[in-house]
């Protein structure tokens, strides 16, 4: 056992599928909250407003934009302070749960996170603001939130399609888990088991998009994902794509989707522990064989083309994701490799063209 030091963040999590309201309506009281902000989506405004239907909501803000532009996050927090709110309620998926850790951020106000997709933003002290096409990510244990109410009946309306790269996304925390700054062995028990969960709820959500089952399954997975991911830190797969997100504007989810594999066909080699703790939790003789047969299985995003990256834009990305790649990533990487992967990514091809055996 090598010697190691791990940090276990403080949450309450409540779990139940159709005890959403129930639990929020608890929650509210145990934390004597009386001037409540719900942040919501205007997309799912019904459904947030059915889940606060048994708690006194004092203001509905349903400016959410992806990836949080500062603009929209200093509007908030300017709603947020002039109504003197003692609690925030987000209700929805990643970026409903990054503008409230915005607000908490300059305020300390605490959360409760009501996640609809499978992101895991609710189980990390991780913040993400967009600014002049740059964002930045930072850690604070202010944008924690206390509490975190999983419900797997609100997430059955989530397309297929932005089901599996949700899901992939939260894969794409527990494979970076294994290889970032402060891995360990606990993060990668973790991530093990998110692997195995939404290896195995995803593709229940692909062939049946009503099955409980297999959306219990991805939260379940999400959140041990996002914990995973809380501890170790940021790794190489994150660095790229929150590059890629800020700057070009792409869809979050999407895009962790279609780099993953590049980014595990890169490192896997060079961290063979870890490889081997992921062919493990998808059941087959290697790592990439397990996911890109898992991305088949759903037909998962591909080409980072797909949703506007290209080719003109990997020159500016490289100088942009370089510096920030951690020195612990198991290979190092140059401006030759990010080019090439950033190539193979935006066109979708086989990652095993990566591969440094």
């Amino acid at each position: 056992m090598p010697t190691f030091e791990h940090e276990t963040l403080g949450q309450r999590v409540l779990f139940g599928t159709g005890a959403a309201a129930a639990n929020l309506a608890v929650e509210v009281s145990r934390l004597g909250a009386q001037r409540v902000m719900v942040i919501a989506s205007a997309f799912q405004a019904e459904m947030a407003r059915a889940v606060a239907a048994d708690i006194e909501v004092l203001l509905w803000h349903h400016d959410v934009v992806m990836h949080v532009p500062i603009e929209a996050a200093e509007k908030a927090r300017s709603a947020a302070a002039r109504h003197g709110i003692d609690l925030l309620v987000c209700i929805g998926g990643g970026s409903t749960t990054g503008l409230a850790k915005a607000i908490a951020m300059t305020s300390s106000l605490p959360i409760i996170a009501v996640p609809t997709t499978y992101a895991g933003s609710e189980a990390t002290n991780v913040w993400g603001l967009t600014e002049a096409s740059r964002k930045t990510t930072g850690v604070d244990a202010s944008v924690l939130p206390a509490t975190i109410i999983y419900d797997a009946a609100l997430t059955l309306s989530l397309p297929v399609g932005m089901s599996v790269a949700s899901g992939l996304n939260g894969m794409a925390h527990c494979i970076d888990s294994m290889w970032a700054p402060r891995a360990d062995p606990i993060n990668a028990a973790l991530a093990t088991e998110g692997i195995r969960a939404l290896s195995q709820g995803l593709p229940l959500i692909a062939t049946d998009p009503h099955s409980v089952e297999g959306r219990e399954q991805a939260l379940y997975g999400a959140y041990l994902s996002a914990v995973a991911f809380a501890s170790a830190g940021s790794g190489l797969h994150h660095k790229t794509c929150h590059v890629l997100g800020g700057t070009y504007n792409l869809p979050h989810a999407q895009t962790h989707a279609a780099v993953l594999p590049y980014v595990l066909a890169f490192n896997g080699a060079h961290a063979p522990d870890a490889a081997a703790r992921i062919a493990a939790a998808f059941g087959t003789a290697d790592a990439l064989t397990g996911l890109q047969e898992l991305r088949k299985r759903l037909d998962a995003p591909k080409a980072l083309s797909d949703y506007g990256f290209t080719a003109e834009g990997i020159a500016e990305a490289v100088p942009l994701i370089l510096p920030a790649v951690p020195a612990s990533n198991p290979r190092p990487v140059t401006a030759q490799d990010l080019t090439r992967l950033l190539q193979a990514a935006l066109n979708g091809e086989d990652p095993a063209i990566l591969l440094d055996r």
